[in-house]
């Protein structure tokens, strides 16, 4: 598979750099240990500790070469930490071909009129935080004039946003419209080799799942997502929808297909959570 991969996917051959933000924990940890066996260089951004640390001895060893690895720390909702992160790549690597902007937080700021600074932090990271990693290497990731990707890690959340955690439901929803847009604004660039693509993982076990302390039988590991997210890639697909164990791909478009539906058919908001549709949403979906 490794062959596999590097041959379809110029921009993951051995020896080019991969930037991962959030990259000391869960999705983020298991896709630098992947990308550092296909030989690629890694840099690991994410809040200064010890779990960064350790994380950056984690791959180093995944790597074989201490030289390839690079530990940053970096604040995301902070655009100067993301662009002294870009002044600190070049200079050590000379160019980036995989960029992963990862970092995210789930924690539960409340209702929509309630806390507003815990709503701003929530956003600021999960939605800002991506923009400013495309700020701080975009351009120059065009320049260099390679093979190279951009892929943002969104959730399932933002497209069917179920109750329960309305603010990470707009940040992951804002995040897919900007990728989007981010893709079609790369691929009408003129002479463009570098493509976007939009991560959404399923119920994946991370340092952010809610209220578990272990991996619960129906998620998956970031390992399974990292894996899944290359094989995507292969194929060329923008929308990496992850299935889980719980949830196959066939519900997750029918949930989806739902949603979209309120808007076509006119009901309520979020009827699939409305007592007047739950029996019309569970014959849609076949349950």
């Amino acid at each position: 598979m490794t062959t596999d991969i590097q041959t379809a996917l110029p921009a993951l051959a051995a020896g080019r750099v991969a930037v991962i933000t959030g990259g000391a924990s869960g999705i983020g940890l298991a896709t630098t240990h992947r990308l550092a066996g296909l030989g690629m260089k890694i840099v690991l951004a994410d809040r200064a500790g010890a779990a960064l640390d350790a994380a950056a001895a984690e791959v180093a060893a995944t790597a074989g070469d201490a030289g390839k690895v690079l530990a940053v720390a970096c604040d995301v909702a902070k655009p100067d930490d993301l662009a002294s992160l870009a002044d600190a790549v070049y200079a050590r690597f000379g160019g980036v071909s995989f960029l992963m902007n990862n970092a995210g937080v789930g924690n539960n700021p409340g209702k929509p009129w309630e806390n507003l600074d815990a709503w701003k932090a929530l956003v600021d990271i999960n939605f800002w935080g991506v923009v400013h990693g495309v700020q701080a290497f975009g351009a120059r990731m065009l320049a260099q004039d390679t093979p190279a990707m951009i892929v943002n890690t969104g959730s399932k959340q933002g497209i069917t946003t179920p109750p329960g955690n309305l603010a990470y439901n707009v940040s992951k929803s804002a995040l897919k419209t900007y990728t989007e847009g981010l893709s079609h604004a790369l691929r009408n660039e003129p002479g463009a080799k570098v493509s976007a693509h939009l991560l959404i993982p399923g119920f994946t076990y991370t340092g952010i799942t809610e209220g578990a302390t272990s991996k619960p039988a129906g998620a998956w590991t970031g390992e399974q997502v990292a894996d899944f997210m290359l094989e995507s890639l292969v194929r060329g697909d923008f929308y990496i929808l992850c299935p889980d164990n719980d949830t196959p791909r066939a519900t997750d478009e029918r949930r989806m297909a739902w949603s979209v539906g309120d808007i076509i058919e006119n009901r309520p908001a979020l009827s699939r959570w409305h007592p007047d549709y739950a029996d019309a949403f569970a014959k849609y979906v076949g349950s």
